[in-house]
């Protein structure tokens, strides 16, 4: 399970866990997430003599295709919260209402349905997501339903790999990250009762919540 949180802009730290021992493997604090940092991360699993039977990420751009001799996973709760940024959390128009209630049910459900249900909506509201409008000035044409488009290419996007976890459902592969993101979640709980720390002893008071909590494996 692999993903970032920040502090701030400029602030974050990366960090990859095993969801079988439920130990930190590997962190490093970075200004932004980047796909060099993740591919540092396991190039030192596997120059570490670990085995990566799958990897649980929440999609960043290039890194399907930086992990692709991996079995990867698309945090399908991350897929859930891409789409809400784009439709919101109560969109009104039909279409809208239908994709987020799908996807709301994402975690939830197996592939096939999933599949069937999201190209049976794909069908219903194909004219719907292709009408266009022309501005009268330019002559330009643009798509009407611009965010509901990219909500649906994202998810079409993803799709190969929203269901890895099902596809190889015997290696126990997290379908989420929610473990991680409950971990940051408590993290960022304790660091709020130490306001003021500087960003050396920020580091250090995360670290030792790594080592305390969830017992890092020391590979060297």
């Amino acid at each position: 399970m692999i993903d970032t949180t920040y502090w701030g802009r400029n602030f974050g730290v990366v960090v990859i866990k095993d969801s079988r021992t439920k130990r930190i493997l590997w962190r490093k604090f970075v200004r932004y997430e980047t796909l060099s940092d993740y591919h540092e991360g396991i190039e030192w699993l596997e120059n570490h003599s670990f085995t990566i039977e799958g990897i649980v990420c929440d999609g960043l751009r290039g890194m399907f295709q930086l992990l692709s001799s991996y079995r990867v996973q698309m945090c399908q709760y991350h897929q859930l919260r891409i789409v809400q940024r784009y439709l919101t959390r109560k969109p009104e128009l039909p279409a809208l209402i239908e994709l987020l209630s799908m996807v709301n049910m994402l975690t939830n459900t197996d592939k096939e349905s999933f599949i069937g249900a999201f190209e049976a909506w794909s069908e219903k509201w194909d004219a719907f997501l292709k009408e266009r409008t022309r501005d009268g000035r330019t002559g330009k044409s643009s798509y009407i339903h611009k965010r509901l488009r990219s909500a649906y290419l994202s998810i079409k996007r993803n799709m190969p790999y929203l269901w890895t976890w099902y596809d190889y459902i015997e290696i126990g592969i997290p379908n989420t990250n929610n473990a991680l993101e409950g971990m940051f979640t408590d993290l960022k709980t304790k660091l709020r009762n130490h306001p003021g720390l500087s960003k050396e002893r920020r580091k250090r008071f995360i670290d030792e919540y790594f080592k305390e909590t969830f017992k890092p494996l020391d590979r060297g």
